[in-house]
């Protein structure tokens, strides 16, 4: 019987320039004003998770603590909400990187609802300690969105790494 798994696949090595671009780009999406719409995913938690989660090793916790102060700074939330949830993200990404990287990215994008459950708990959490109201079960519907954006983001991060080279007719790999 024959995996129908296509992990055999050979990708390119990742360019850092690639990896900071697609951060900027997911950090300019988190800036556009959505006023009360809770159902917004936060797209710079899913870049920085995917990225954790495949390149371990470069991008970590210093970039999630800077990404989540740059958050904090221009949203004007609670100095630190976002830096300490994605600092937490990182890590609870890079730990499951190995055991994640074994299973299709769907199966990845269930696996990641409970990270961003988290992001939104530990930011709700520091936002009630800072005097705010509880604002709604439907403040939860982020993690959902993030993680249903998994999918698209997996495919469309790892685009680049996945272009041909000179392919020689010779060689099987």
């Amino acid at each position: 019987m024959q995996a129908t798994n296509n992990s055999s696949r050979l990708l390119l090595p990742v360019r850092m320039g690639f990896v900071v671009l697609s951060l900027i780009v997911a950090l300019g999406l988190n800036f556009v004003p959505v006023g009360r719409f809770y159902a917004v995913p936060d797209f710079t938690a899913l870049v920085l998770a995917f990225w954790c989660v495949r390149e371990p090793h470069r991008i970590g916790m210093g970039t999630a603590f800077i990404l989540g102060t740059l958050v904090d700074v221009v949203h004007g939330a609670v100095m630190g909400q976002h830096a300490a949830a994605y600092v937490l993200l990182a890590w609870a990404s890079i730990i499951n990187s190995r055991r994640l990287l074994w299973f299709s990215p769907g199966a990845q994008a269930l696996h990641m609802v409970p990270l961003f459950l988290m992001v939104q708990m530990v930011m709700l959490i520091l936002r009630l300690l800072a005097g705010h109201h509880f604002p709604g079960w439907e403040y939860f519907f982020t993690c959902f969105t993030t993680a249903a954006l998994w999918l698209p983001t997996h495919y469309l991060l790892l685009l680049p790494q996945m272009l041909p080279i000179d392919r020689d007719e010779n060689r099987p790999l």
